[in-house]
């Protein structure tokens, strides 16, 4: 039976690490840069962290490898865990890995026990999305010849979500083995920003703009449509699809298109937990400091040890 779980894990009244995480976030000026046109992708990739210092990440059990384009950066789990979770960062596919990936990687790795993958894959503009897309179908694959389909959780924030979205909808379409659960923060549904309620959320999203997402999503889709599938999963089909837990956030332009996923999943008969964050930004599970933050990754914890 299909059906779909609303659930806040924000409250009303906020944490004061929420006003402080808001305050940090006008300060670097992220508003801003997401505000232009072209957007300045080489000036957002200085906060790129594509080698962690942390001492976590030179241990033993960390260990590197490249497929095709993609950088893997591999923590292993406990010596009995046959379980794999693979991570696509989010940074509009022009940036990242930024270090809050790095930190989110350590607690999962430490929290499930779990092995996980970094996928540090190829950015626009230098790569378009098919590539980029191309890219992600060999990981998975070679995830399969490693893993058993069902011992694998894919997982992903904002553009890195869109991707996994994309990818499952092409493995259903293909007929090849999915994963066991697919975990979906603040993911962009639809590249081309033409829904009309976008335009209110614009004014007060703390993080993001229209204007330099559209931007960033045009140095991506090469010649292909901005509502083409492979950029915006809203406009296919969501038949099939694991289960799938899907986080947003109230003060993000992405709001409104994940609400219409949220119901073509729920038509679609999946299997799906909608967690919406009362008055929070973008990504809001993975920012640092933040208390409403811990409580939404520790839920992603629950989940992958469900």
């Amino acid at each position: 039976m299909s059906f779909i779980k609303k659930k806040t894990l924000a409250n009303l009244k906020y944490s004061l690490s929420y006003y402080l995480t808001m305050f940090v976030l006008k300060l670097k000026g992220i508003k801003k840069d997401f505000s232009k046109d072209p957007i300045d992708y080489k000036k957002i990739r200085k906060e790129d962290v594509h080698l962690p210092t942390d001492r976590f990440f030179k241990q033993e059990k960390v260990r590197s490898f490249t497929i095709d384009k993609t950088r893997i950066t591999e923590v292993k789990g406990d010596v009995d865990s046959n379980k794999l979770i693979i991570l696509m960062h989010g940074g509009a596919f022009i940036c990242g890995p930024a270090k809050h990936h790095w930190d989110v990687i350590k607690t999962i790795s430490q929290k499930t026990g779990n092995t996980v993958w970094m996928c540090d894959y190829p950015k626009a503009p230098e790569h378009q999305i098919q590539e980029i897309s191309n890219n992600i179908d060999l990981i998975y694959q070679h995830a399969l010849e490693i893993h058993r389909s069902e011992n694998i959780s894919l997982m992903g924030d904002s553009a890195g979500a869109t991707l996994i979205t994309c990818l499952t909808q092409r493995l259903v379409k293909n007929k090849l083995d999915l994963p066991k659960r697919i975990i979906l923060v603040s993911p962009v549904m639809d590249s081309s920003m033409t829904n009309p309620n976008i335009s209110p959320i614009d004014e007060i999203d703390p993080m993001l703009s229209t204007t330099g997402i559209l931007s960033a999503k045009r140095m991506c889709a090469g010649n292909l449509a901005l509502n083409n599938e492979m950029l915006s999963p809203l406009n296919g089909s969501f038949e099939g699809f694991p289960q799938t837990t899907l986080f947003m956030a109230e003060n993000d332009i992405m709001f409104p298109d994940e609400l219409l996923a949220g119901d073509k999943m729920k038509n679609a008969q999946v299997d799906v937990e909608l967690i919406v964050g009362n008055g929070m930004p973008h990504i809001w599970p993975f920012l640092p400091v933040m208390q409403e933050a811990k409580s939404a990754l520790n839920k992603i914890i629950d989940i992958l040890n469900s």
